[in-house]
């Protein structure tokens, strides 16, 4: 596989058998990213439990003390006074049936984020082999079914993330942009890997965090030492 200028020039920045401690990990991504656009840092953390038990899941979600620098659009289910309580919290858009016709019949997604209130989970179910693949189906333990929809919503938009495995048993996460800054990242970064040791299921056996890499949109993946991330 060929790769750009840019990308070579920044992979020589990095030792690859290295395991860097967080604000070096950190330090020297912002070095190699080095696209004319503000990218995103990504966090990438395999988890030493099996996903296909469900007794070692991992599944939360956070507000990053910096955010993630996106503008997040928000969609809810909701009627009534949960409607209006979600309008005026700031939701890109709110409905009931309307958002499942518009959703099924036109393709939809326009939007980063849904929350609904308990009841409308049965409408939402409707929707659940689109909006699932999409990571958009809302999860009572991701905190987005909830009758406390104002705020689900202002939560969202301040940015809040969502941490879940994946099937090879890795949780991918952004934790900002590059224009943040090394102190920033580096709060965002302890902010979610504390909530992801203390996430650790009783069934977990062995060393919980197996590895994590860090890099920005564009740029080479950084190891960050995974013994350093369990205190």
């Amino acid at each position: 596989m060929r790769r750009g200028k840019n990308y070579t020039e920044s992979a020589k920045l990095v030792d690859r058998t290295k395991l860097y401690d967080t604000e070096e990990a950190i330090d020297t991504m912002l070095k190699t990213a080095k696209a004319k656009f503000d990218e995103t840092v990504e966090v990438h953390v395999k988890l030493g439990v099996d996903s296909r038990h469900a007794d070692q899941q991992v599944r939360g979600a956070l507000v990053l003390p910096n955010g993630t620098g996106k503008k997040i659009r928000v969609l809810v289910f909701a009627k009534g006074d949960k409607a209006a309580e979600a309008e005026a919290a700031g939701a890109d858009f709110v409905g009931a049936e309307d958002l499942v016709q518009k959703i099924q019949s036109e393709n939809f997604f326009d939007y980063e984020v849904v929350i609904a209130t308990p009841d409308m989970m049965g409408l939402v179910g409707r929707l659940g082999r689109v909006l699932g693949p999409k990571g958009l189906m809302p999860n009572p333990k991701a905190g987005t079914v909830t009758m406390d929809v104002a705020k689900a919503v202002k939560e969202s938009k301040a940015g809040r993330i969502e941490y879940r495995l994946d099937k090879t048993n890795i949780i991918h996460c952004p934790l900002g942009k590059v224009s943040f800054g090394q102190e920033k990242l580096v709060e965002n970064f302890n902010a979610l890997l504390s909530a992801i040791v203390k996430a650790k299921p009783a069934a977990a056996k062995g060393q919980y965090i197996r590895s994590c890499v860090l890099a920005s949109t564009m740029g080479p993946g950084i190891k960050v030492n995974p013994a350093k991330l369990t205190n």
